[in-house]
């Protein structure tokens, strides 16, 4: 019973954030993972409960979770989100009245080294994208329905600096071509307006085309969809990007990510303003922009190394 009582409060949160917050479905369902993972490092199965109840819970047990978060080599990064979930549950649980004090507060998230966006470089994507590898002239995308909508897909990351779930959740609707704008659903339901350029309206114009030839049955609202006109899901973008990216780039990383701090770091280097990238990206602060200010100081560093003779 009392393993039952600790789980109807993490879904009572979970129904909080999904509903009152109305935190996008990725993060809902990376808050349940997280917590669920959590309660059953407290309470095994097959052993007797040790916490029936969320006040039971202490800063040494979030502590002991760390610890073996970091023994079971999870990257500092994955284990401060995971604290920051238990922050965020355990404010609930105040707001509430089922505690009476937050054991977080006592908890010193470890440290996370500081790393540059990765990104890819963007002459030789531009080339892939433009019609050839960047060596000749061998088509990369082919011109059916899957070919154009995996260019799409690229195209439309690059072009826009979309998230995963952003692009994931785009509708046909979200197009206005007499505009030329997308309309996008980022974290927290915030919408935003990004510009599409001349190609890639074309792109979408073109596809939308194929994709309507394609008579697929089940008529999906959604603007991506799979071979069999069932709406795409995430691990076929990250698939396709990965599978694209290979082309042009042999680095680890190669995610739709990736395609989302080449925009960012493409825009900086144009000379774009910082507040500017900032609405494009969706980010809440500009903190959060501001590290693409890096990768642009990397490249001056390398274009001084070149071009002066003190260097």
């Amino acid at each position: 019973m009392g393993v039952q009582i600790v789980f109807m409060f993490l879904d009572k949160f979970i129904q909080y954030i999904r509903h009152e917050k109305r935190y996008s479905p990725h993060t809902v369902s990376a808050y349940e993972s997280d917590l669920e993972q959590f309660m059953l490092f407290l309470n095994p199965p097959g052993t007797t409960p040790k916490v029936t109840h969320p006040s039971e819970i202490t800063h040494h047990d979030i502590r002991n979770w760390m610890v073996l978060l970091m023994d079971n080599q999870l990257l500092a990064r994955s284990v401060n989100r995971k604290i920051a979930t238990l922050r965020k549950y355990f404010k609930f649980l105040l707001q509430e009245g089922e505690v009476t004090a937050n054991p977080t507060s006592r908890i010193n998230a470890p440290k996370v080294p500081k790393s540059l966006p990765t990104v890819v470089d963007g002459v030789k994507l531009t080339g892939m994208l433009d019609g050839g590898m960047d060596t000749g002239d061998i088509p990369v995308f082919a011109d059916d329905f899957a070919g154009v909508r995996d260019k799409l897909i690229i195209e439309m990351l690059f072009g826009t600096g979309m998230r995963l779930a952003e692009i994931t959740g785009l509708k046909e609707a979200d197009i206005n071509f007499y505009e030329s704008t997308v309309k996008v659903l980022g974290k927290r339901n915030k919408q935003r307006i990004i510009p599409l350029n001349t190609e890639l309206v074309l792109l979408l114009k073109r596809y939308l085309e194929l994709k309507k030839s394609e008579n697929f049955n089940n008529n999906s609202l959604m603007l991506l969809v799979t071979n069999k006109g069932a709406d795409a899901y995430p691990k076929l973008i990250y698939l396709t990007v990965q599978k694209y990216l290979s082309h042009i780039s042999t680095q680890d990383k190669k995610s739709p990510h990736v395609l989302r701090h080449t925009f960012a770091t493409s825009l900086l280097n144009g000379g774009a303003d910082l507040n500017a990238i900032k609405e494009l990206l969706g980010h809440a602060n500009l903190s959060a922009t501001q590290i693409y200010t890096h990768n642009s100081v990397e490249r001056l560093k390398s274009i001084y190394k070149q071009a002066h003779p003190k260097a």
